[in-house]
């Protein structure tokens, strides 16, 4: 089934089953995966080198997106269901050894994806304009997927949770885990396309037309707005 044209894979081109899109409020969580300063806020480099400098453009363009889309769509998301006791939920990496000997093995690996944030690291934090609640759930994890290194599922499961609206950074990493993860276990999942995002806007949309209609419905955050209304 398809509620939109929009991010359509090869296997659902012909595909005529249109939907609605239909969430029941009391059984629907909104899940924000790893807004954190680690990889949302510009690092500070001082006296950088040109190639520091260079990579630092090179990501300017995914940060730029963070700050003018991202982030502000996922507050207008947070003040909703906040303003409807509606359930938050967040996920964030953090490990709980200061070696990381915990960590997942792609969290292990080198390159981008080497990642130790050892407890108390500020930059594991997730970004003060999205802040939890105190009564609002945080799991951390070490793990891409949110499902399989915590007891997301178990919590779900007992709040009477069938519905996850999920968004965060990446899109193609630690958020694709979790809504596969959570699809295998039988959540609907709604995916929001403009509160999400991967490092590029080319590995965003291939990531987006992977997940839609397979393990998700992709939608921005004013068709969800609407349809909780």
């Amino acid at each position: 089934m398809k509620v939109n044209d929009r991010h359509v894979s090869f296997y659902y081109e012909n595909d005529n089953d249109y939907g609605r899109i239909e969430i029941d409020p009391k059984k629907t969580a909104l899940l924000i995966i790893d807004m954190q300063h680690v990889f949302i806020t510009r690092p500070v480099i001082e006296n950088p080198t040109e190639a520091q400098k260079a990579e630092a453009e090179r990501w300017e363009q995914f940060y730029e997106a963070i700050d003018t889309t991202v982030v502000p769509n996922n507050k207008r998301l947070l003040d909703y269901f906040r303003a409807h006791g509606m359930d938050v939920m967040f996920a964030k990496i953090q490990c709980r050894q200061k070696s990381g000997r915990e960590r997942s093995l792609d969290q292990k690996a080198t390159g981008y994806n080497e990642l130790l944030l050892a407890p108390g690291d500020p930059l594991a934090d997730i970004v003060p304009e999205l802040e939890p609640l105190p009564d609002e759930i945080v799991f951390t994890k070490t793990t891409d997927s949110a499902l399989t290194g915590t007891n997301l599922r178990l919590t779900l499961f007992n709040m009477g949770i069938d519905t996850v609206v999920v968004t965060g950074v990446l899109t193609d990493q630690c958020v694709s885990g979790t809504v596969r993860s959570l699809a295998d276990e039988s959540f609907k999942v709604w995916l929001i396309e403009d509160a999400c995002r991967a490092s590029t806007e080319k590995i965003q949309e291939n990531e987006l037309e992977i997940l839609n209609n397979i393990y998700c419905h992709v939608i921005t955050t004013d068709e969800l707005l609407e349809a909780l209304k």
